[in-house]
């Protein structure tokens, strides 16, 4: 029996491009994430993903940096089996399935209630998961969450819309209540959030990014028990170069880029713990 297909509002769909670009990628001969939960997620949402008009090499992006991220975080289940992460800002993001974690692990997917409810239209219960509607600064949420293990709080593509105050607030709470964990999220620098934001307006979309990380140790000052232990450009990474590289020329553009120290720290892959 096919299942129902779920019909969306206008306001959802910007919850939809960070997922296309995966189911995009499930379904390309030389996969990089090879999500298939969120190719079936796709195909049960009644909407036209052609009209969302992804960016340029959304369908290879998306994916690579979500791979990354889950590397990190089998990473850390793996030194870590009696765990809780806490996934901020999950949005439509399938990382629990294909994580799969064992047990011993407690999951808890945080965002606005409109996400977690359609999250709830798509996606089946699983032991140790738990869904949370709210905003991720409104730290009442972190009360009901037990403290007693090591946490991993992974915040892909969330930390720019924070503010630098009320995301620099959620980071020491949670370093206070936990006794040990690490946080991963991707930084965009100054510049970065300045020229996405232009350019989301020129597209007429609705993107506010207010905060860029310039010096990753900066973070440490503002979060006392947080320390950098990883730093990664997003952007020179090898296999992120190859794939967008479409031809000689657009590789020797890539190759001058990535010597450039500000394109380099455009975006970063950042990893800390405590």
């Amino acid at each position: 029996m096919e299942a129902k297909k779920v019909r969306l509002t206008k306001d959802k769909e910007t919850y939809l491009a960070t997922l296309y670009g995966k189911a995009r990628d499930a379904t390309a001969p030389n996969t990089i994430l090879g999500d298939r939960f969120a190719a079936d997620a796709v195909a049960r949402i009644d909407y036209d993903f052609e009209e969302l008009k992804l960016p340029s090499g959304g369908a290879i992006t998306l994916p690579l940096r979500a791979r990354h991220f889950d590397e990190w975080t089998r990473a850390f289940l793996a030194q870590h089996p009696a765990s809780t992460v806490l996934h901020l800002g999950c949005g439509l993001d399938t990382r629990v399935y294909r994580i799969d974690p064992g047990p011993e692990v407690r999951w808890y997917d945080v965002d606005f209630p409109d996400v977690i409810a359609l999250r709830e239209k798509l996606y089946p219960e699983r032991e140790g998961y738990r869904r949370i509607g709210t905003s991720v600064t409104d730290l009442a949420w972190l009360d009901a969450i037990p403290g007693g293990t090591p946490v991993l709080v992974v915040a892909e593509g969330l930390l720019m819309y924070l503010h630098e105050k009320d995301g620099a607030a959620m980071l020491r709470r949670i370093t206070e209540q936990f006794p040990s964990g690490q946080v991963v999220f991707d930084g965009y620098s100054a510049a970065m959030v300045r020229m996405v934001s232009r350019l989301a307006t020129v597209r007429g979309a609705k993107v506010e990014l207010v905060w860029g990380v310039d010096d990753p140790r900066d973070l440490e000052k503002q979060v006392p028990k947080l320390r950098l232990v990883e730093s990664v450009d997003f952007l020179t990474m090898p296999e992120l170069v190859d794939r967008l590289s479409k031809g000689r020329v657009s590789g020797m553009v890539h190759g001058v880029m990535g010597r450039l120290p500000f394109y380099r720290k455009l975006v970063r892959h950042l990893r800390y713990a405590f």
